[in-house]
């Protein structure tokens, strides 16, 4: 009976021995999981407050035309560029504002399907207006847009960087300054290479269509002509880029001009001897056309007469409007 009993004494300790191992085990796997579970929910909970660090917006800084050095934001968000949203578009950045004259009426017509809801501003850029867009840089086409101390105005709004020294400045060099402005070169790059290869297929195509016949870029605005220059605006298009002859004519105004654009009087057209003529037309029914002097001009009794209104591009420059003013010359030329 003792030595009975004495076994089922071990037994149960045994088994109790076993009990409390099973026990540990458990907590000891509880503690665990929970450890693991609390690491997981901690970091389930530090996860967002790194999202929300704010990362402090850096700047750049580069030296504009006048020599001033400008504090250009990493990303500007909010560009004014008056005259130049040409540019702008071209590298994809849609301006806060956008240029215009008389009171908005009027503003850059080729550029509507891309700055379709863009707010205009004056061309004379005034101060109140500027500030009211609340921008975070300021593009000036020219210095004589910042003359009489208005830099350190314009500045005070926001950083204002100058592209060039004359209003006359090559159209793919300013490109280019204004895409280093917003770090953007490999894309100026892209585009100029892009634009480079459609000029150069439509030099081929013109000139095999007409070959050496020369062609003439007249605007026509309140009954008064004015030609394009040799080496300016859409002049350097036709003459340079797409290797067209030039009239005689045209290369002896643009000896002395100083405009894009020179105003040519009626005796002075008798001798353009122009066998084709690019005409845009800011007129209705100006009776200048019917003039003899105009009638008698080669390209007007061939009937080699291309007339664009005022929305199209050949009164302007840049990697847009000189795209669209291939478009045009390749319409009109090539039959």
């Amino acid at each position: 009976m003792k030595s009975y009993t004495k076994s089922w004494l071990i037994g149960l300790v045994t088994l109790f021995l076993l009990f409390l191992a099973a026990c540990g085990d458990e907590g000891e796997t509880e503690s665990t999981e929970s450890t693991e579970s609390t690491g997981e929910d901690n970091e389930a909970t530090e996860a967002p407050a790194a999202d929300n660090e704010t990362e402090e917006q850096g700047t750049r800084t580069i030296t504009d035309a006048m020599g001033n050095e400008v504090e250009v934001p990493a990303n500007p968000e909010r560009v004014i560029g008056s005259y130049l949203e040409d540019y702008l578009v071209a590298l994809g950045i849609d301006p806060v504002a956008q240029w215009s004259v008389r009171d908005g009426e009027d503003v850059q017509d080729y550029l509507q399907d891309d700055l379709e809801g863009v707010p205009t501003i004056p061309s004379e850029l005034p101060y109140e207006a500027v500030t009211s867009y609340d921008p975070d840089l300021i593009l000036m086409d020219s210095a004589s847009m910042v003359e009489d101390n208005k830099y350190d105005q314009y500045n005070k709004i926001a950083p204002t960087f100058v592209v060039g020294t004359e209003e006359k400045n090559d159209w793919r060099e300013k490109f280019q300054i204004i895409a280093e402005v917003f770090g953007m070169e490999e894309k100026a790059e892209e585009v100029l290479a892009e634009y480079d290869t459609k000029a150069e297929d439509a030099k081929e195509q013109i000139q095999a269509s007409i070959g050496d016949e020369s062609v003439a870029a007249l605007w026509l605005f309140a009954d008064t002509f004015y030609i394009v220059s040799e080496n300016l605006s859409s002049g350097d298009l036709l003459y340079n880029e797409l290797g067209l002859t030039t009239p005689s004519v045209v290369s002896e105004i643009s000896e002395t001009a100083t405009a894009n654009w020179s105003e040519i009087s009626l005796e002075k057209m008798a001798e353009l001897e122009a066998d084709h003529i690019i005409l845009v037309n800011s007129e209705n029914g100006s009776s200048v056309l019917e003039d003899p002097i105009w009638q008698n001009i080669p390209a007007v009794q061939k009937d080699n007469i291309y007339e664009y209104d005022r929305s199209a591009s050949w009164l302007y420059g840049g990697p847009i409007a000189n795209s669209q003013m291939i478009d045009d010359a390749i319409e009109s030329l090539v039959e």
